[in-house]
């Protein structure tokens, strides 16, 4: 999957502006001290369980489509050569009817390489914008919790102190729910108080469809 930051940022942004539009919701620190974290969001995509998995899953996926465009593609080289090295040979209408089936072939493989590359990542979007969706609400509650003042994505920083990452509690904690992926956005949408789990959450978030087609993926990294 080729997800950038700007599907997490998005996702997060939003359910940002929704938490803070929810009045019974404060962000306040009370002390009064600015706190800031970040969240790698590709390490967490790789690391969390719901990751790994639709990673693996995916790889099946791959290597079922290469092994079935690798059997359309031989069939197509042997029609071919059967056409080089016996088309001269052939009559007119068993060279035609040759000629017809390697076309049709030809463009069965490739058309079905075409659609098959487009499908898959379609599904790598759907998958990874759901799991990315999942970590934003996770990351939401982190904060909330805490009392951070803002929680950034990695790939967005210049520079910050290591101490500032908090991924990998983000992973631990959305682990330890032990949901399927988007299964934490689906909730929080169909939940009219906006609750999910034991904290606080926004009332409604974009669907997983809706993330951008653009970003970090758990296919390809």
């Amino acid at each position: 999957m080729t997800f950038q930051s700007k599907a997490f940022l998005t996702l997060l942004a939003a359910s940002a502006a929704a938490l803070c539009a929810t009045p019974s919701l404060s962000w306040a620190n009370p002390s009064g001290e600015m706190k800031f974290a970040f969240v790698d969001i590709q390490r967490a995509l790789n690391e969390c369980r719901n990751g790994k998995s639709v990673k693996a899953e995916f790889r099946g996926k791959i290597e079922r489509l290469q092994d079935r465009l690798q059997g359309e593609q031989s069939e197509v080289e042997r029609i071919k050569k059967e056409l080089e090295q016996k088309g001269p040979l052939m009559q007119p209408d068993q060279r035609q009817n040759l000629e017809d089936e390697y076309t049709r072939k030809l463009h069965e493989f490739e058309d079905d390489y075409k659609n098959s590359q487009a499908d898959l990542k379609q599904k790598d979007n759907e998958m990874t914008g759901e799991i990315v969706q999942d970590i934003a609400l996770v990351v939401q509650q982190i904060g909330q919790k805490n009392g951070y003042t803002m929680v950034m994505e990695k790939g967005s920083l210049l520079w910050a102190v290591p101490q500032m990452d908090i991924t990998d509690e983000v992973v631990r904690a959305y682990d330890a729910m032990n949901v399927k992926p988007g299964a934490l956005g689906q909730e929080a949408m169909s939940s009219s108080a906006g609750h999910f789990g034991s904290a606080a959450g926004p009332p409604s978030e974009p669907a997983a469809s809706e993330a951008p087609a653009h970003g970090s993926s758990t296919i390809t990294k």
